[in-house]
């Protein structure tokens, strides 16, 4: 059984930072894609970041570039989400998701999901 667990989450003054971890467990975690995906209250799940298998690309959404960074430690099981400079447009539930094939800005292209992990800003 496939499990990813987040944490991290919590509440930051508006440009404060956050490190999101997500654990895996139940599959070779070197040989999936991993994303972050972020949702809001009464909105879609939107795709936040992404990072290849061996760490040799990432992939961001356009509004958090230059202000988060993913990254992966393979050996540990672990992808993080580094968040800094923290915008009023960043709170929601924030997910970890693995994809056997490869990275995607789509929600579906992922198996595997968290239960996520709460970020709150407040200004």
């Amino acid at each position: 059984q496939v499990q990813l667990v987040e944490s991290g989450g919590g509440l930051v003054q508006a440009g404060g930072s956050l490190r999101l971890s997500c654990a895996a467990s139940g599959l070779t975690f070197s040989s999936v894609a991993m994303g972050w995906f972020r949702q809001a209250p009464g909105k879609e799940r939107e795709f936040v970041a992404a990072i290849s298998r061996r760490s040799q690309s990432t992939y961001y959404k356009d509004s958090v570039k230059g202000r988060f960074t993913i990254s992966r430690d393979n050996p540990k099981n672990m992808v993080y989400l580094q968040m800094n400079s923290l915008k009023p447009e960043d709170p929601a539930i924030y997910f970890c998701a693995a994809s056997r094939t490869s990275w995607s800005v789509v929600a579906a292209s992922y198996a595997s999901w968290g239960q996520g992990t709460q970020v709150t800003v407040s200004s």
